[in-house]
Formats: C-alpha cells, sequence, structure tokens
C-alpha cells in the first residue's frame, strides 16, 4: 500500500453559504483547519484542491480544466498531481470529521472504501486508492460527472453503520455544514450537548 493524502474538496463557489466555506469560522477557528486537523491527527499530508493558490498553509492543486467542476473532478485533479498514491477524500463543510474514522477506513481493502449511512454512500468522506484514477478519468471523459458512479465501475468496499459505530463514529464525519443554518444548529448542538 502507498502512502495516502487527505485531500480536501475547496473549489465550490459557496454559494449556499454566502461566501468561501474555507474561511467561515466554527467552533473558533475557520472550518478548513477543522478538516486539515482531523486528517492530520490521522497521519495525512494534507491538500486543498479547486484552488489555484494555498490556502493558508495548506497547499493547493487546481481542478483539471474543461471536466467542469465537483468531487469527481476534483478527485481527478488530486489525482493528476498524485498518480501513485491513495487519496483520503473529503469536503471542507465537514468539520466534525474524525480521525479515528478516517483510520478505520485506511485499514480497510477495496479500490475505495465509502462509509454507507441511510443506504447513502457517503462519497466525499471516503478512501480512493490509485486505481481508481484510470477508471474515473475515462468516467470523466464520457461526460459521467457524479461520483457515485464510480462506485459501479470498480469493487469497493461499502462500510455499513455497524462497523463505523464500532470506531466511535456517530455519522458526523461526512454532516456538511454547507449553509449558515447548518452551521448555527451544530454550534446549538455543540453547546447543549446534542
Amino acid at each position: 500500500m502507498n502512502d495516502p493524502i487527505g485531500v480536501v474538496l475547496a473549489g465550490g463557489s459557496g454559494r449556499r453559504m454566502g461566501q468561501d466555506k474555507a474561511a467561515v469560522h466554527f467552533r473558533g477557528k475557520p472550518l478548513i483547519d477543522h478538516v486539515a486537523s482531523a486528517l492530520g491527527s490521522a497521519g495525512l499530508e494534507v491538500v486543498v484542491v479547486g484552488r489555484n493558490q494555498p490556502l493558508g498553509a495548506y497547499s493547493a492543486v487546481g481542478d483539471l480544466p474543461g471536466l467542469g467542476a465537483g468531487p469527481a473532478v476534483g478527485l481527478l485533479s488530486a489525482f493528476a498531481h498524485y498518480p501513485q498514491r491513495d487519496i483520503f477524500l473529503t469536503a471542507v463543510d465537514q468539520p466534525l470529521l474524525r480521525p479515528e474514522t478516517i483510520r478505520g477506513l485506511l485499514t480497510l481493502p477495496g479500490d475505495a472504501v465509502v462509509p454507507v449511512a441511510d443506504s447513502h454512500p457517503q462519497v466525499t468522506c471516503a478512501l480512493y486508492r490509485a486505481a481508481c484514477r484510470d477508471v474515473l478519468e475515462g468516467m470523466l471523459n464520457a461526460g459521467q460527472a457524479k461520483l457515485r458512479g464510480l462506485l459501479a465501475l470498480i469493487d469497493p468496499t461499502m462500510v455499513g453503520r455497524e462497523a463505523w459505530l464500532e470506531w466511535g463514529e456517530d455519522g458526523s464525519s461526512w454532516l456538511s455544514l454547507d449553509t449558515p443554518d447548518a452551521l448555527r444548529a451544530a454550534e446549538a448542538g455543540a453547546a447543549t450537548g446534542h
């Protein structure tokens, strides 16, 4: 197994948030710092994708031109810069990401390792091995832009609730706080112990 890297999707316009999500503060620090801290605590180097300039202390990789935008493009852009490395993919608006969950996913076999919650694959809190790169490139070149579509073309390991509960995961790792209301609700939940 190669040395995996932690990739944070941060190329969106932040339209729903009303500003750049990476810089929005949650529990006293920017969203990007929460996500990067979890990746770093799991032993991963952190790279931001979807930016042409470093984001604070984090190096950045721009999206490949001509393919549009979205998580699948972000993942392929990361593979273009790190073709031999496995990628743990997450999003900048997932500040409740748990290092224990990252470590748990990293230990499992499969072309990709994806948690499943309520029958939904959590494709932006998942491990994609280097073997996915060529398949993903072919998929995007054929106009198939949904990251979930990749799972049907490879041999993934889908990680159900029973397994991730054992890691102490409660489903928060893949919770997207992508609106001001979602941020306020998460802050209030922390304040009341929920």
